[in-house]
């Protein structure tokens, strides 16, 4: 008499290995251009992101009324991002974020140990 034993863990690692696949070819993209909004006690202010994205590197450029086009760089790990930018001032705002869907992004901001914000971001279409 066979056992089915090892048809059943073949035919469960070949579906996980499937979910694996199918999970590595939906990684979102950052790259384009997002509409951000910062959110502080002091009120809300909504830069332009433009982010390239190549394998898990990050760069692009912040742009906000307040503090002109600045660039950056930074990482991206599964759903998760972080990325800094060096203000003329010398603060450096340190944004650690989570891909919600391919087109929303949401995190906290860390203003070089001067305080904190929220963002929430969109992908402009």
């Amino acid at each position: 008499m066979r056992s089915r034993v090892p048809s059943a863990i073949v035919v469960a690692s070949l579906t996980l290995s499937a979910t694996a696949l199918v999970a590595q070819q939906h990684a979102t993209d950052l790259t384009g251009t997002w509409t951000f909004k910062v959110v502080t006690e002091n009120g809300t202010g909504t830069p332009t992101v433009t982010m390239r994205q190549k394998g898990d590197s990050l760069s692009g450029t912040y742009e906000s009324a307040r503090m002109g086009a600045l660039p950056f760089k930074g990482t991206v790990k599964g759903k998760t991002f972080t990325f800094a930018v060096n203000t003329a001032g010398g603060a450096t705002l340190t944004f650690n974020g989570t891909i919600v869907t391919d087109d929303a992004v949401s995190g906290e901001v860390d203003f070089g140990g001067q305080g904190g914000a929220t963002f929430s971001g969109e992908r402009k279409k």
